[in-house]
């Protein structure tokens, strides 16, 4: 059975979506294998963003990312992954499209709400960065 790893940014949590977010994954059929509240820490931040760190907004980015607590989810169900991609919308919240996560609650390009991992591979790769025994 597929994997992947969702984040519930600051926005999202401190806005109390937490439960609406995780509602919408369970009508799917997604089935919620594990959950984590924490802080993300700086250093976690930057290996997670690594791929932005040229951009402009990157400071601004840990700084939000690292602002407070986030809400951690490992995702299962046949096609997981293009499932909660799709429930989730365009990275940018001003192209998603109404219905979606973003599209309804997102501010910009980064205070998106939500995170999730984009391939198998990046699935793998981002369970493990954030649910290990020193996470």
């Amino acid at each position: 059975m597929e994997q992947t790893l969702v984040i519930i940014k600051p926005d999202g949590v401190s806005r109390k979506l937490v439960g609406e977010i995780i509602q919408r994954f369970e009508k799917k059929q997604l089935k919620l294998n594990q959950l984590k509240v924490a802080t993300m820490s700086r250093e976690l931040a930057e290996e997670h963003y690594a791929h932005v760190k040229k951009f402009d907004f990157f400071e601004d980015m840990m700084t939000y990312m690292t602002s407070s607590e986030v809400v951690y989810l490992v995702l299962e169900g046949t096609s997981v992954i293009k499932t909660v991609r799709k429930m989730i919308g365009a990275t940018n919240c001003l192209e998603a499209e109404p219905g979606t996560i973003r599209g309804d609650y997102g501010a910009n390009s980064y205070e998106n709400i939500i995170h999730a991992s984009d391939s198998p591979e990046a699935a793998a790769v981002e369970i493990k960065r954030f649910f290990t025994e020193t996470n």
